[in-house]
């Protein structure tokens, strides 16, 4: 995947792999060097790199550092050597970021087929007439976790980081269908499916428009806004109603979100806010989304404690396709340095995959072989530094030094 770089207004140099490139400066002893690894890291990184001038094309940044040498010092042979060292870091980096990239597309497979085995269940239990076994699979936790993937999806769209696009958007679909399972038996109230669907509709076409560059930046700028709205007055309310009946039934919890998000919004578009205050802001729906996701394991396991009766109506393939699929993309939420994408996928791992199982094992739902098997992959994935900390050891070797 080859960049494209402009440099001081000069011909765009067009790199496909690591390389030193060499130009004319106005002294003709003197040699330009140009030291161009491309990589797929955005925003978060972007800011750090001492870019002049960086073109986005395709899935790839490519970054530059100058480096005058001048033909007649003493010093060449030192330079040189310089340079050949900056050539393996820059192949080093290389190397990480094409590995961590094959993680994060892995995952697609485990979330394609991640909600497949939930879905023959819940499909055998309605042609079967058993309705009440889908009272194991929360609605509103499963609604929390489709609300994430599809901001998490504009999320990653800005970023440009296709791998995780094509992963939220497959969670999105997957699980509006089990969505579409649980009000079919009446496990999820028809008007919040009608009103999920529109969403989803909405959401999947807009963010579709603008990952190809069709769409109005007006239009993304209202969409940003209506997420970032929306993702606040949802979350709170989605909190306070999974623990209902211990708490009252109210809607306050989400009424005053939702006019604190509405007043902080309008503000921002007024340009009444500080500079900090429009950073956090811009940050709140990447940050509403992640816990969106998050939320949706505490539901599962909170349901689980209420309903044991009906644990049987979950499906372990399932759980363990969440921890799988979420395992690989932690390799590269550290490499890009993503502390949010970090935090979401270990929580999907721990708590969403293997917290589920844990509580099927503990229900005697599952084998002791099975569960014990997928424990210690997940421990063996986890703990293996060479996967995690080596690809963020390796960036801070190229860019730290």
């Amino acid at each position: 995947m080859a960049g494209a770089m402009i440099i001081s207004g000069k011909i765009p140099l067009q790199m496909p792999r690591p390389s030193i490139r060499c130009s004319f400066s106005s002294d003709p002893r003197s040699l330009e060097f140009v030291s161009s690894p491309p990589i797929h890291l955005r925003r978060g990184i972007k800011n750090k790199l001492p870019l002049k001038e960086a073109l986005f094309h395709g899935q790839s940044v490519c970054c530059y550092r100058d480096k005058t040498v001048s033909c007649s010092s003493s010093d060449d042979l030192h330079s040189s050597s310089q340079e050949s060292a900056e050539v393996e870091k820059g192949e080093g980096f290389q190397q990480w970021d094409s590995m961590t990239a094959k993680f994060a597309g892995a995952a697609n497979l485990p979330f394609l087929l991640l909600q497949l085995p939930q879905i023959i269940l819940n499909t055998r239990n309605l042609l079967s007439g058993n309705t009440s076994a889908l009272l194991a699979v929360p609605w509103l936790g499963m609604l929390t976790g489709l609300l994430g993937n599809l901001c998490l999806a504009s999320y990653f769209i800005k970023k440009m980081e296709t791998e995780a696009v094509v992963v939220q958007s497959l969670g999105v679909i997957s699980t509006y269908v089990v969505l579409l399972q649980l009000a079919m038996g009446g496990a999820m109230p028809l008007p919040h499916f009608v009103a999920t669907s529109i969403i989803v509709a909405c959401g999947m076409t807009l963010n579709f428009l603008k990952y190809f560059d069709w769409l109005h930046p007006e239009i993304w700028r209202f969409w940003e806004d209506f997420v970032t709205v929306a993702g606040l007055s949802v979350l709170p309310q989605v909190m306070w109603s999974t623990f209902i009946p211990y708490v009252p039934n109210t809607v306050l919890p989400g009424t005053i979100a939702f006019i604190t998000s509405l007043v902080a919004v309008f503000m921002g578009r007024m340009g009444k806010l500080s500079d900090k205050g429009v950073k956090i802001l811009g940050s709140i729906s990447g940050w509403t989304a992640t816990v969106l996701f998050m939320w949706m394991a505490v539901a599962q396991m909170w349901t689980n404690l209420l309903t044991p009766d009906n644990i049987k109506g979950l499906s372990a393939v399932s759980m363990l396709l969440a921890m799988i699929g979420n395992g690989l993309m932690i390799p590269r939420a550290l490499f890009v340095r993503d502390f949010m994408w970090f935090v979401g996928s270990a929580w999907g791992s721990v708590f969403y995959g293997w917290g589920n199982l844990t509580c099927l094992y503990c229900f005697k739902c599952i084998s002791p072989g099975f569960y014990i098997a997928s424990t210690v992959s997940f421990l063996a994935w986890i703990g293996s530094s060479r996967v995690s900390v080596n690809a963020f050891e390796s960036f801070n070797l190229y860019y730290w030094g």
